[in-house]
């Protein structure tokens, strides 16, 4: 995949392109950790499986980017019947990367992006934190079923990556934003403040 030039004007552009590559990272990580046996496994129920979670969330990136900026590339919508863990891993990439793109532009000043269209049925917001806070969200409700599945279907995940998706520290560290931007690299999280001390 070609990375593309993100270079956002503002702070909270930066941020955004930041923590969703980070977002992303997160999902390649259990990808790439489960087996093949798990991919397909049919859950309890009429639930989706685990495929069909990942090539959904990829899809609804696109939806998003043709919706809201469709002067980008939109990426091709995966085939939940057919697409391989390394095909998911390519697609969700690359939709990360135009998600990225996205924000980067929607949360600048003078941006040609206007609104946020999260579906042809919803009503359009404006560019803001909420954009890229219901865009985490959606991932991160199915990635939760994405572990509660794997664990229910005898595929634990090891503890090195359910903990780790949620030291992002390491995650920035190991270059989550460089994977999708020729940007360069990241800034560092800021510390936490200490707190005052009491006075005498």
């Amino acid at each position: 995949m070609t990375k593309v030039q993100i270079k956002p004007e503002t702070e909270l552009g930066r941020a955004a392109v930041q923590i969703f590559a980070a977002n992303d990272r997160m999902n390649q990580m259990l990808i790439e950790h489960l087996g093949p046996a798990a991919w397909r496994a049919k859950p309890p129920g009429k639930a989706r499986n685990i495929a069909s979670i990942f090539t959904h969330m990829h899809n609804v990136r696109t939806k998003w980017v043709r919706l809201t900026a469709p002067h980008l590339k939109v990426p091709a919508q995966l085939n939940r019947a057919t697409c391989t863990p390394k095909q998911t891993c390519a697609g969700l990439t690359e939709s990360a990367a135009r998600c990225a793109e996205m924000l980067s532009e929607a949360l600048d000043d003078g941006s040609r992006i206007k609104t946020f269209l999260r579906d042809g049925w919803a009503e359009a917001w404006l560019p803001g934190p909420e954009m890229l806070c219901y865009m985490l969200a959606h991932e991160a409700h199915h990635r939760g079923q994405v572990c509660m599945l794997a664990h229910q279907l005898g595929f634990r995940l090891p503890q090195n990556v359910t903990s780790g998706m949620w030291n992002w520290e390491k995650i920035w560290k190991d270059g989550a934003h460089d994977s999708l931007t020729s940007e360069g690299p990241v800034r560092k999280m800021r510390p936490r403040r200490k707190a005052a001390s009491p006075k005498p």
